[in-house]
Parts: C-alpha cells; sequence; structure tokens
C-alpha cells in the first residue's frame, strides 16, 4: 500500500470519527436543553390549565373554586423537580468536550482536547460507548467540579410540602420562603444561603447552548421523574420485585457458590436507571450496566454517584397527569428517593455503568475477554 494511500485513509478515518462525535455534542446537547426547558414547558401546562378554567361559566367556576389554589401548587412543585433537575446537571460529567464550536453542517471545530474525566472510553472505527463506575475506587476522583451549593431539599425539610396533599391544595403555599430556593433553581444559577447567586461551574449550561426542543423531547424528562420512582423510590418497590426479583433469584439458583477472589460477571443490557444492575453487584456479581439513553445516563449517574444519604431528594412525578388520580393529593403527592444509599448498599467491586449502543460497545474487540 502506499504512503499516501494511507495518510488518505487515515485522514478519512479522522474526519468520520469527526462528525460522529459532533452528532454526538448536538445530540447531547439537545438532551441537556430537554431537561432545562422542563421549567418552561411545565409553566405553559400550568398556563393552559387556567385558560380553561377561565373559560368556563361561573356556575362550573364554583364547583371549582379550589382551581387556583391547585395551580400555585403545581407552579411550587415543578419548581422543586426543576431544582433537582438542575443540581443532576451541575454534577454530570460530559464524556465529550461540550465547548466546541459546531457550526451549521454539524462539523467540529476543536478549541482543546477532549477531557474525558470519570469516563472510561472503549472506541471502534462505527461506535463509541463510555463506561464510568461509582465512587472514586472504580474509576479515578470523583467531580470536584460541583462545589456544595445549597443544600436540596431532605425529607425533613419537606414537612410544610406536604400540608398540600389535604382538601385544600392551597395549605402548601404557607411555606413559601422555605421553599424559595428551589423557585430560583429554574434559572441558570443558584443561590446560596444567604441569597448571593453562586456562577455556574458548566458552561455548557450557559442559555447560549440551550436549545429550543420538541415537546417530546422534554416528555421523555418527565418520564424520567416517573422512573426514579419505578427504580429509587420505596413506592417502585412492588414492581421492583415483580420485575427484577424473578432475576436476582435465577442468578442465585445458577451461581449458588460465588468466590470473592473470582466473583463472576454479569451485564445488563439496557439498564435504564441503574438499579438492577446495583442489586446484582450487591449479590457478588461483577456487575455492568449498558444503556444507550443519555437521559437515562445523566440521571443514573447523579443517582448512585452523587447521593449522599438515602432520602436526599425529593420529586413530584405525578402533577403532569391529570389522569388515574381520585383526588388532588394523589397528584400532589412528594416521593423522596433514593430508597438506599447506592455507595453504601454493599456493592461489589467493579460494578460500572457503560453507556452506548449494546451490539456497537460489545462487537469492540477490547470486550472480547470480558
Amino acid at each position: 500500500m502506499k504512503p499516501h494511500q494511507e495518510q488518505e485513509e487515515d485522514e478519512e478515518r479522522l474526519r468520520q470519527r469527526k462528525l460522529e462525535e459532533s452528532l454526538e455534542i448536538k445530540s447531547l446537547r439537545r438532551i441537556i436543553s430537554a431537561y432545562l426547558n422542563y421549567p418552561e414547558a411545565a409553566e405553559e401546562d400550568v398556563k393552559r390549565y387556567e385558560r380553561s378554567f377561565r373559560k368556563l361559566p361561573p356556575s362550573h367556576k364554583a364547583l371549582l373554586s379550589h382551581y387556583p389554589l391547585k395551580f400555585q401548587s403545581l407552579r411550587r412543585c415543578i419548581s422543586i423537580n426543576s431544582y433537582f433537575i438542575f443540581n443532576m446537571l451541575q454534577a454530570f460529567e460530559p464524556p465529550l468536550d461540550m465547548s466546541q464550536d459546531i457550526d451549521d453542517c454539524g462539523e467540529l471545530h476543536f478549541e482543546r482536547p477532549p477531557d474525558d474525566g470519570n469516563v472510561c472510553s472503549h472506541e471502534s472505527t462505527t461506535a463509541r460507548g463510555s463506561c464510568s463506575k461509582l465512587d472514586e475506587a472504580c474509576c479515578g476522583e470523583p467531580s470536584n467540579v460541583m462545589s456544595k451549593l445549597e443544600e436540596g431539599l431532605t425529607a425533613n425539610e419537606e414537612v410544610q410540602v406536604e400540608g398540600c396533599h389535604g382538601s385544600d391544595p392551597g395549605s402548601c403555599l404557607a411555606g413559601e420562603e422555605n421553599n424559595k430556593r428551589a423557585a430560583e433553581c429554574c434559572g441558570n444559577h443558584v443561590s446560596d444561603s444567604n441569597g448571593n447567586v453562586l456562577s455556574s461551574p458548566r458552561d455548557w449550561l450557559d442559555p447560549s447552548f440551550q436549545l429550543h426542543v420538541p415537546l417530546v423531547d422534554v416528555d421523555k424528562v418527565r418520564c424520567i421523574i416517573r422512573n426514579i420512582v419505578r427504580d429509587w423510590a420505596l413506592e417502585g418497590q412492588k414492581e421492583r420485585d415483580q420485575c427484577y426479583k424473578p432475576i436476582l433469584e435465577e442468578l442465585n439458583s445458577l451461581f449458588p457458590s460465588r468466590c470473592n477472589k473470582s466473583p463472576p460477571t454479569c451485564l445488563v443490557p439496557g439498564a435504564g436507571l441503574g438499579r438492577l444492575a446495583l442489586e446484582i453487584s450487591c449479590l457478588g456479581f461483577v456487575s455492568q450496566g449498558n444503556e444507550f439513553s443519555y437521559y437515562m445516563m445523566i440521571s443514573s449517574s447523579f443517582i448512585l454517584n452523587q447521593t449522599q444519604n438515602a432520602g436526599e431528594w425529593i420529586v413530584y412525578p405525578w402533577i403532569h397527569s391529570n389522569c388515574n388520580s381520585l383526588s388532588d393529593s394523589d397528584q400532589l403527592r412528594p416521593v423522596s428517593f433514593p430508597d438506599i444509599h447506592p455507595a453504601s448498599a454493599g456493592i461489589a467491586e467493579g460494578f460500572s455503568m457503560c453507556g452506548g449502543d449494546f451490539v456497537e460497545v460489545y462487537s469492540d474487540p477490547s470486550q472480547v475477554e470480558n
């Protein structure tokens, strides 16, 4: 093979890799924008409810006299959901350099080499996968980029929130001052306990990076909030027992005698938010979860690596649906998570989560002996 042909092939591979990376960055920006657009999209829903309410005749409004207060309660719940989302994005370590400039043709203009942070990359000519492990013992030091911002709402601080579960949804408004910090997170800054604005350590969270995304993208964010309940809340225990328990029991029966020095390995495709992969690790397996969706990976990474205590965070997963609720208290019910502290759950050494398409990532030659 002639030298100039080799050079041309190398240049073509580099060009293809840059193109794939530019597409991945654009996709990731769109997903991050969907998270950031959550408060605005949710507010539009509430405004739509208000417009419909105002069109009702007086006799019908009298039957729904509590609705104006309920709308206020919905806004406060949206603010608390947004507070969690923004803290999650602050802690996210992108596997790619999000500061790279991408033009309209999808081409990358490199300003500096990508910083992989806590991400271990497996690359082939056709696919890219990234693998992040729980805690610093597995994959380097954890991120220190997100300084300790204002403490998240805990279950104890949420006592006043529960006041909105009675017949009067407006009763939860008595705690407006205590919930002020949650509302402040809807912008791209967070305030400390003294009200001082802390600048965002994430340049890619700047409004100039935020895209206007279709509502279907924001619906995926709402789906993630509901999935958190299934995988990481006490309310999801029954569903986990139905879905995960048979798998755990089968693994126990197939590998009754597991050696700590040479534990069996288990791969979990479509791992979602990572609970099943963690439960398998707790049985003594070297467990790796594989997930294609960045929506899932951003959230699972935060829960697995950043939560400090069980019940540390609170979300309102049901506020976006007016169906299948017997009362307003059902719709406005808070859910605390995680139900366990992942780092203290007794996971086996080697537990990790790997992002990417299952077939492409595990077709890489580096995976043959794993």
